[in-house]
């Protein structure tokens, strides 16, 4: 028998090992997925003159959606990597000479899944909407508050969907614009060529419009039969709807609360694909954070199994169970989204098959079993990570 000091000091022990690595995945992780999301953020920089503030709100407001990815990747890698270290060290084989098996070794890192799992609930039900809406609010303002301002002088800018301006002098001071060009695509069967002496620019926030007020100026239109077209204006307002040009501005089932859902479902107000997207966002809201707790069951095996391959093929493997993790949880969804499966066990899906997996590896692990399908596949990841390795270097 052992007394409780002894396993509380065990299990400090092994939170230690695997709350270091869990920290250092949400950064690696967190950094990763930023750098996807860079090129367009730079050019919101660069093109929109976008400010070192809102830029940073933007970063801010993405990362509840990142969030929801780099919890139970952590989790998978920290585990992994404790236990594979613990395994390395042949300090699992000792405990288990002392008659500790392998199930009194789960409640550290079930422990840190479920304060994980308890964390991304909370980002999935309240800062993931409130994210994706905030970033989507200072996305519009970025394109309608500084629009006049990002139309640089002497350049072909694109900042308004379907047109492309071109201006000679932008007075800042007064928002006056001369030497106006503006080549109209958003209709492809009416492109048309504007040309005015001097405009402005209007904002409309409640309708979401902005117009181009020119004066002095003519439109060039090519008409059928290779004819020409030309129209002289005194004063022209060209109207642009953004709510219809940048679709990504209306409210979807991820920028929902969790009371909006339902309360939108018990209407009944609206489409049933709608209404079938609603209940599969509603269930993915608890079942990816569920994952984190799965996870930490996966890890344990994978970890005592990748006992010499290090943490590059810690790295490698547990990106590949995460990307089979998704991809079954992409499959599932689609079969959601075709009403082949019920929402619940369409999302549900790749939790059901990763805790059955997760635990029949777990046994097998407490029975000291080695799994020869899952050793070629730590060795695969190995020899990845390590001609990896050597490109970098060289």
């Amino acid at each position: 028998m052992y007394d409780a000091p002894m396993f509380s000091t065990l299990y400090r022990y092994i939170s230690r090992e695997i709350l270091s690595p869990l920290l250092l995945g949400l950064v690696t992780f967190t950094f990763v997925l930023l750098m996807g999301r860079m090129l367009k953020l730079a050019d919101m920089v660069v093109s929109k003159g976008v400010s070192l503030t809102d830029l940073l709100l933007l970063i801010a407001y993405l990362l509840p959606n990142f969030a929801m990815i780099t919890i139970p990747m952590a989790v998978l890698l920290a585990v992994l990597l404790a236990f594979s270290r613990l395994s390395a060290d042949s300090e699992v084989v000792a405990m288990k000479a002392g008659g500790i098996s392998l199930y009194r070794l789960l409640p550290p890192a079930l422990a840190i899944g479920a304060l994980a799992y308890a964390a991304a609930t909370l980002v999935s039900l309240y800062a993931l909407p409130a994210g994706n809406v905030a970033f989507k609010k200072l996305l519009y303002h970025v394109i309608e508050a500084r629009l006049n301002l990002n139309l640089k002088e002497q350049v072909f800018n694109s900042a308004i969907p379907g047109l492309v301006i071109y201006i000679d002098r932008n007075d800042e001071k007064s928002g006056r614009l001369s030497g106006i060009m503006i080549n109209d695509e958003r209709n492809p069967k009416e492109i048309s060529t504007i040309f005015a002496e001097m405009g402005s620019i209007a904002s409309d926030q409640e309708k979401r419009k902005i117009t181009l007020h020119l004066e002095r100026g003519s439109i060039h239109q090519p008409g059928e039969k290779g004819k020409y077209r030309r129209l002289e204006f005194g004063e022209y307002d060209l109207s642009v709807d953004l709510s219809k040009s940048v679709k990504s501005f209306e409210k979807k089932e991820q920028d929902m609360t969790l009371a909006e859902i339902r309360a939108n479902l018990g209407s009944g107000g609206v489409s049933r694909k709608l209404a079938t997207e609603m209940k599969l966002e509603l269930q993915r809201r608890f079942a990816l954070p569920f994952a984190c707790i799965i996870f930490a069951i996966v890890a344990i095996p994978l970890g005592i199994q990748n006992r010499r391959s290090g943490k590059a093929a810690g790295f490698t493997f547990s990106i590949a169970a995460i990307l089979v993790y998704y991809i079954v949880q992409s499959f599932g969804r689609t079969l959601g989204e075709k009403e082949l499966l019920p929402p619940a066990l369409a999302i549900w899906l790749p939790n059901i098959l990763f805790l059955v997996g997760g635990a029949i590896l777990f046994r097998q692990a407490a029975m000291e079993r080695r799994i020869e399908m899952l050793d070629r596949g730590i060795a695969a990841a190995a020899a990845l990570a390590a001609r990896i390795g050597s490109r970098s270097s060289s």
